[in-house]
């Protein structure tokens, strides 16, 4: 292919899957368009006439563009304050919640966390964006036979992130509202039933805002920590609904234009895990 407005086409084609990627390797999309920009970069001075297929050729620049970040980005997180979850990905359209939901879970996110790098990347290349295990072995450095080693590894521990029973949006928004009513009149009982026993709260303030610097395990103690916000008059003065990574939960502003989201995973009608973020410097797109 030739370079200039051929190449820019490719390039603003590819975008999106580009910019896909690079979220799931950091859990940030401020992060992930950095990466992009320096990807647009690289490609501008590239001999594109040599590239017979830009896409797999953008997908190469921003794995290794990723796998430079995540570096730093773990290093970062040995010192984080807290719970570390990532940068809300927020839809209003509940069809476009429900895509996101296999695509992006918070705990997809998570488990995808607890990989190493390499696990991380050959997952993500190889079974997220279908790329063949050649073009894998060569942005990575390594033979197909172990990028398939490294795929199956990843496969195996996201496995159980996957949502087994997807909650329906008219489900998730009643019980969303629900829990949000619930503690807003500070009833830890009504709370209490909207949860699962095993139930866990994780919360990122980043150690920058006020937030639970510990996750908060079990039905009782997140009700009664809910509640308390309830009765104080600590939940916000006003609630968007919205889906968060795909799950159900609510955009919420407070009276000195601080703004958190609060996504929960709902599983055969009752709350598992309830995930609020906090971290300002994680909602700058919300804060307009």
């Amino acid at each position: 292919m030739s370079g200039g407005a051929a190449g820019e086409a490719a390039f603003t084609a590819a975008r999106p899957r580009l910019r896909a990627l690079a979220y799931r390797f950091l859990g940030s999309m401020s992060d992930a368009e950095d990466v992009v920009q320096a990807a647009w970069l690289r490609w501008a001075a590239a001999d594109q006439d040599g590239v017979a297929e830009p896409g797999a050729f953008l997908r190469r620049i921003v794995a290794r563009l990723c796998l430079d970040e995540l570096k730093s980005a773990r290093r970062k997180r040995e010192s984080y304050v807290g719970p570390w979850l990532p940068e809300p990905v927020v839809e209003t359209d509940p069809l476009a919640g429900r895509a996101a939901a296999e695509e992006v879970s918070m705990a997809l996110m998570l488990a995808l966390e607890r990989l190493s790098p390499l696990e991380r990347a050959a997952y993500l290349l190889h079974d997220v964006f279908d790329g063949g295990s050649e073009e894998v072995a060569a942005t990575l450095g390594r033979t197909p036979a172990a990028v398939r080693q490294l795929a199956a590894r990843a496969r195996a521990h996201v496995k159980q992130a996957r949502p087994r029973f997807p909650v329906t949006p008219e489900e998730g928004q009643r019980i969303a509202a629900a829990f949000r009513a619930a503690a807003e009149g500070g009833d830890a009982a009504a709370l209490g039933r909207l949860l699962a026993a095993d139930a866990v709260l994780r919360a990122d303030g980043g150690g920058v805002v006020t937030s639970a610097t510990k996750p908060v395990h079990g039905a009782d103690r997140i009700a009664l920590f809910f509640a308390g916000l309830g009765r104080k008059g600590r939940l916000g003065t006003a609630h968007a609904p919205a889906w968060i990574n795909g799950l159900p939960g609510h955009v919420t502003r407070f009276a000195d234009g601080s703004v958190q989201t609060m996504a929960l995973e709902i599983e055969a009608g009752l709350v598992r895990a309830v995930y609020v973020v906090r971290n300002p410097a994680k909602l700058r797109g919300l804060m307009a």
